[in-house]
């Protein structure tokens, strides 16, 4: 036997071979990004913003949010990477799996001004009560504490008239906080579009729902408010569930928007860019989807022909055994399948690949 030396030097007249070149290893996923990091993301990934049939979405429509919260927690996913879409339910899906890094893709790039808003707010509000005082625009009650349950906040809170004086002073705190402490460039649209959404939140206050409010608006049916999503949203132990029903959820979600890792992006799910975009982002930072919410959006890739695009597109996720789909739309009484609202992804691509997701309900079945 040669014996080897170090270095790879040698006896009896042999040399060692030089040992391959190693790939080099992926950069981890950030512990934070600064602002100019956060906004060249958001610009690298978003595609233009597009049309959507609910033009405003103000609020989900989704009273599903609580269970499905309690059934993340149970089913043990949890860290990675959360995807989603729309407005304040991706908050409670991300309290719920508590991941490293989050991005919310929206076709309008008015969501991400939504976004961007309760960036903002979630910054300049230490606690849940100041998070509802900010940005509904009413003085905080006394007597409301970190401990508070949720529905006894929102009881405090109903009869607290909106201060417009001090609307105004949030709305530019907002903004400010965006553009001068942020220093994010909003061009005159985005401008635009996203004082509609602050006003649309000081004008509906917490009965804003999808479309601003109207007959309707309230606790019970579909077409549910802010306020009732984020209270009233109960789990099968008849619990409330959301990123505002205890303190550590909500700070869960705050710590993530303190360091620039809820990431907002324009895009279409069977569009050209974003979803692989965040795609190659995760591969080259080591990371991984535990998660990915996708409200209805399904629905309507299959009526305009598109759903196969998305499922390319998903395909150039990372993803592992663990990652799921969150789908509430599952759960609802018009679906005649068996309830799938978390569906494994990794299996769910093998199933389109084999031809058993054709339709729709196919998806909501998780292809079986």
């Amino acid at each position: 036997m040669v014996a080897l030396l170090a270095g790879g030097a040698s006896v009896s007249g042999w040399t060692k071979p030089p040992r391959p070149a190693q790939a080099p290893a992926a950069a981890a996923l950030p512990d934070k990004l600064s602002d100019v990091e956060f906004w060249a993301l958001e610009q690298q990934i978003s595609e233009p913003g597009g049309y959507f049939r609910i033009t405003d979405n103000f609020t989900s429509n989704e009273p599903e949010i609580g269970e499905i919260f309690t059934m993340i927690r149970e089913r043990g996913v949890k860290g990675g990477v959360y995807m989603g879409v729309g407005p304040e339910q991706n908050l409670t899906y991300i309290a719920a799996v508590k991941p490293v890094m989050a991005f919310v893709c929206d076709i309008r790039r008015q969501a991400v001004m939504q976004h961007l808003m309760f960036k903002a707010v979630f910054e300049l509000s230490p606690d849940r009560a100041d998070f509802i005082s900010l940005l509904f625009s009413k003085p905080r009650p006394g007597g409301l504490d970190r401990t508070t349950p949720i529905q006894k906040m929102w009881d405090a809170f109903t009869p607290v008239a909106t201060d417009v004086p001090l609307a105004k002073k949030n709305a530019a705190r907002i903004v400010d906080q965006l553009t001068k402490t942020h220093k994010f460039a909003l061009s005159a649209e985005e401008s635009s579009e996203l004082s509609s959404v602050i006003e649309a939140f000081i004008d509906y206050g917490p009965a804003i729902t999808t479309r601003g409010g109207g007959p309707g608006a309230g606790r019970g049916g579909n077409n549910v408010s802010f306020a009732d999503l984020t209270g009233w949203s109960l789990d099968a132990s008849g619990q409330p569930q959301s990123f505002l029903s205890s303190d550590e959820n909500y700070q869960t979600v705050k710590a993530l928007q303190d360091k620039n890792l809820v990431v907002p992006v324009s895009g279409d799910f069977g569009g050209p860019k974003a979803i692989r975009a965040i795609g190659a982002y995760l591969h080259q930072h080591g990371g991984a989807v535990s998660a990915f919410y996708v409200s209805n959006v399904e629905q309507y890739l299959f009526q305009d022909g598109h759903d196969r695009a998305f499922y390319d597109n998903v395909a150039t996720l990372p993803v592992n055994d663990a990652s799921v789909f969150i789908r509430p739309y599952s759960l609802r009484r018009g679906f005649s399948g068996a309830p799938q609202p978390l569906c494994g992804i990794a299996g769910f691509l093998k199933a389109v690949a084999a031809g058993r997701v054709m339709t729709n309900n196919d998806a909501l079945a998780c292809g079986h």
